[in-house]
């Protein structure tokens, strides 16, 4: 039930407020237990067809979850298994089978073709003062057949478990495997260093003992260049074979040492590799969530070592994809430098003709039409006309990667989810007409005329296809369909697998916004926007509770209709909860995304104060107490808007929020970001000048800062490279010299994401707990 009581007289408090206090605080640590429990679904795995004794199909499908655990501050990994029986056509009975099992110490894992290997990478605590190693193993059915120390080998550094460049790619004849690790660096030591005696090593592949590589002195505190948030310890990645029969592990020579590789796979006949290769010069900058990177496809050829472009080396493209008859590569494309997340192309490489094709362009506006049913949910009165969006229609590319098994069997069409504005689909791609069709649009639990939520492929396998599922007030589900033939997918008949119950006291509903003409942009003009309103449908406060408005960070990211433990918690403590995607959005078309930079601090801003006024307007919600939390740009707007709109807003919480662009360009791992968002154009070898200063500070919130008069928490990782910290201390010591409440909290271990559950947990109670006293609840 909601936690929030009617308001107080403050005179009747003191005697009683440490045990009310108390009382609150358990009451929202249980809730945030209760709710942190529900697993996310992150991986699924289809296993080979087998027939029964009466002829019918079945098939396992292995899945992995995780799961916060509070007790041990930590994000556990399980398992579990189910059976799922079909005639090809369809599915005649799916169920688990067993149980869940935790899974311990595995980085990457990845089954064989056949489904009768299966590689893992696995970390094992070294003894007493030892550090941690890696081993590779490989499993056969119901037996280990291989375990190999890679540490102890030292061929390469660590081997990398990321989703930026990490793989772990069987060859077709299941022979030999291909990862990423980080190039073996020489070994260092003082000037002053003492001479040691040679010892004789033991060479692993010869037998012979060999000496060890003569340590290079003065170089021990050379600095090396990183790829930046998430991926400090990614300097110089390195493509590495591991030979199953020989024993053998080798590194891949004849790739530029200008790039650095990743996202690899075994080319048809295994006679080489095709990777992803990232330009690292003149400098790195940061790559995570940064699809605008200079990069290409590559093949490297085992035997000559002779290192071949495939596409455009002037573009940024990643996540590709071999199809099923080894003919063809699909990939996705981006403009280099511009938003860091954009509107994406689906290109095509024919391995045989050598021939590339565009497969979809970017969309600059989807399509629109007559109102449907099936549409996106219930408008705001007076603020569009009586047109609104086609059910279905192709919105654009927004991903950060395809599934890793995407292609259908036909080895024609592709399974891909992309943002649909404020929701997520689910669609099939024909690669030879380049016609779209979606699979999940106007399905929902219960009825088509209910708001959709969110769908994610997972993975394809012989046409059988497993996504999950979820709503803000839905955590996630599994999902299971037979793809059908093409010209027939809109038949798609989807089968809940593994069910989540809903949480009980939320409701929720997408509103759609237009701004005034005289916040129009010039040059695209007609844009419009959403917002996802949750708000509590039971308790005291459900007739007429606080408002908390969370914008999204990026800024070209978006809130899609699916599970956000945040935002579902707030609702249960009793607030209303608006999550609001202004014009920059993603799944809006790329005329939104353009439409922002160098209007950053004031489009974004009024979007989210036309969006806070209306529903303040339209829905019954207590407008004395409205408060704002956002993280990273999210925070940027809070703080803009608490300094810009004083009067409507009563406490404020913001997480590694930018507050000064200009302080932040020398110190972030993503200066382009600072000069492309603020309108300005961006080269690595330029200094801005002072007009460019002047106006990165002008775009700031740390402008409005003398009229800011709401209460402020501040939560800061330690180890932000995306924001550093400095941004938020910043301001913080801006409000203290100026008297007004403040709080910061600071973690230490924990990056941009905040996503360490000690700090997560901790952060959910503080922010709960500071709404609920300077909202008066």
């Amino acid at each position: 039930a909601p936690l929030l009581p009617g308001p107080c007289p403050p005179a009747l408090q003191p005697p009683r407020r440490v045990p009310q206090v108390q009382s609150r605080v358990e009451e929202l640590s249980e809730l945030y237990r209760e709710l942190s429990q529900h697993p996310a679904l992150s991986t699924a795995c289809l296993g080979p067809d087998l027939t029964t004794q009466y002829g019918g199909k079945y098939c396992s499908l292995y899945t992995e979850w995780s799961q916060r655990d509070l007790a041990r501050a930590e994000n556990i990994k399980f398992c579990r298994q189910y059976l799922i029986f079909h005639d090809g056509a369809s599915i005649v009975y799916s169920g688990p089978a067993g149980t869940c099992s935790e899974i311990k110490d595995e980085l990457l894992s990845r089954e064989s073709p056949s489904g009768m290997l299966k590689a893992v990478l696995r970390k094992v605590p070294g003894k007493e003062k030892e550090k941690e190693k890696q081993f590779l193993e490989v499993w056969d059915q119901n037996r280990k057949v291989k375990s190999i120390d890679l540490t102890a080998l030292d061929k390469h550094g660590s081997v990398y478990d990321d989703d930026q460049f990490g793989c772990l790619a069987w060859s077709h004849s299941e022979t030999h495997l291909v990862y990423v690790a980080e190039k073996k660096r020489p070994k260092a030591e003082s000037f002053f260093q003492s001479k040691a005696p040679e010892l004789g090593i033991s060479d692993d592949d010869t037998g012979h003992p060999k000496k060890e590589d003569a340590p290079v002195k003065g170089e021990q505190f050379v600095y090396h260049e990183d790829w930046g948030e998430t991926l400090s310890t990614r300097s110089v990645p390195v493509l590495c074979i591991l030979d199953i029969e020989g024993n053998s592990i080798s590194v891949l020579e004849g790739i530029p040492e200008h790039l650095s590789p990743g996202q690899a796979f075994w080319s048809p006949e295994d006679t080489g590799v095709v990777f992803v290769g990232w330009w690292h010069d003149p400098f790195r900058l940061g790559l995570r969530h940064c699809t605008n990177r200079r990069s290409a496809l590559f093949y490297v050829d085992l035997t000559g070592g002779r290192c071949e472009l495939l596409s455009e080396d002037s573009r940024a493209v990643w996540s590709p994809r071999l199809s099923p008859d080894g003919c063809r590569i699909v990939y996705l494309e981006n403009n280099v430098l511009g938003p860091h997340q954009q509107c994406s192309q689906l290109r095509m490489y024919d391995w045989y003709t050598k021939h590339t094709s565009t497969v979809l362009e970017a969309v600059p506006r989807q399509a629109w039409g007559e109102y449907s049913s099936g549409g996106v949910g219930r408008r705001l009165r007076g603020m569009l006309s009586a047109t609104t969006l086609i059910t279905g229609a192709f919105p654009g590319i927004y991903c950060g990667a395809l599934p890793g098994m995407c292609w259908a069997a036909d080895s024609r069409r592709i399974l891909l989810d992309t943002a649909q504005r404020s929701q997520q689909d689910v669609f099939v791609v024909d690669t030879a007409t380049g016609t779209t069709t979606s699979l999940t649009a106007g399905l929902t639990p219960s009825s088509p005329d209910s708001p959709r939520g969110s769908w994610s492929v997972l993975t394809i396998d012989r046409d059988l296809l497993v996504a999950r599922f979820s709503t803000p007030s839905c955590p996630p589900m599994l999902k299971v369909a037979v793809l059908p033939a093409a010209g027939h997918e809109a038949q798609t008949q989807w089968i809940c697998l593994q069910d989540a119950p809903p949480v009980p006291g939320i409701s929720w509903g997408i509103h759609t916004l237009q701004p005034p003409a005289e916040q129009e942009h010039p040059q695209y003009r007609g844009l419009d926007f959403d917002a996802i309103l949750m708000r509590p449908s039971e308790g005291p406060t459900a007739q007429k509770p606080p408002l908390v408005v969370m914008p999204h960070g990026g800024p070209h990211s978006v809130f899609t209709a699916g599970w956000m433990l945040y935002p579902a918690a707030l609702c249960r403590v009793g607030f209303a909860v608006l999550l609001v995607n202004y014009r920059g959005s993603l799944g809006f078309g790329q005329d939104s995304v353009a439409s922002l930079p160098g209007s950053v601090g004031t489009q974004d801003v009024h979007d989210v104060q036309l969006c806070v006024e209306r529903v303040l307007q339209e829905e019954m919600l207590d407008a004395s107490r409205v408060a704002l939390v956002g993280g990273s740009h999210g925070g940027f707007l809070a703080c803009h808007l608490i300094g810009q709109f004083p009067d409507t807003y009563h406490a404020c919480v913001v997480r590694n929020p930018v507050v000064n662009i200009a302080s932040m360009v020398t110190t972030t791992d993503i200066p382009d970001w600072c000069l492309t968002e603020t309108g300005l154009p961006y080269k690595p070898d330029a200094l801005p000048d002072p007009a460019q200063w002047t106006e990165m500070l002008h775009k700031s919130p740390i402008l409005y800062v003398d009229r800011v008069r709401a209460p402020v928490l501040l939560m800061l990782g330690e180890d932000d490279r995306r924001v550093p910290p400095k941004q938020g201390l910043e301001y913080y010591r801006a409000l203290k010299a100026r008297g007004m409440p403040t709080r910061l909290l600071w973690y230490p271990g924990n990056n941009h994401a905040l996503a360490g559950v000690e700090a997560e947990a901790d952060g959910f109670m503080n922010m709960a707990l500071w709404l609920l006293k300077h909202l008066q609840c």
